[in-house]
């Protein structure tokens, strides 16, 4: 019967418990004072001129993303407070004129990701918007995607 096996030689374990001692923190060695954390803030508030400015700005075609920018805020804040002034929220994504021109650039050759570029949206915005519209997707190297199943 064997009743030492693996702990016949402990070597290996006495090596291992030192680099584990030897990571431990020294006992003399002075405590370690908690990293200073700066106080939550207040959220900034904007004067009556500023929201001014910025329903102003809004309905002058900048985005929520850029007036957040601009005065320091997020932009669910800047929505949050149009909707609060009664200031009309322009719908997300595409125009109905703007699908329209997507549509004609993307038959030019145009890419999503240009299209995208170019009316300030994501190029999965513009993909959805036309294949909504039945405009048949081109792959990577423009020409027309195959349907699966469809015969070649």
């Amino acid at each position: 019967m064997d009743l030492g096996g693996a702990y016949y030689n402990p070597k290996d374990q006495v090596r291992a418990l030192e680099r584990l001692r030897e990571k431990l923190p020294n006992l003399d060695a002075p405590e370690r004072t908690a990293a200073k954390r700066d106080r939550p803030r207040r959220a900034r508030q904007l004067t009556d001129e500023h929201i001014h400015e910025l329903i102003a700005g809004y309905r002058s075609g900048a985005t929520v993303h850029a007036l957040g920018d601009r005065f320091g805020i997020d932009r669910r804040t800047v929505t949050t407070i149009l909707r609060r002034y009664g200031a009309p929220i322009r719908p997300r994504g595409l125009t109905p004129d703007q699908v329209d021109d997507a549509i004609h650039l993307y038959s030019l050759g145009w890419s999503l990701a240009r299209i995208g570029a170019r009316m300030d949206v994501t190029a999965d915005t513009v993909r959805k918007r036309l294949l909504e519209h039945g405009v048949t997707m081109r792959d990577t190297h423009g020409r027309p995607r195959i349907e699966a199943g469809a015969p070649r």
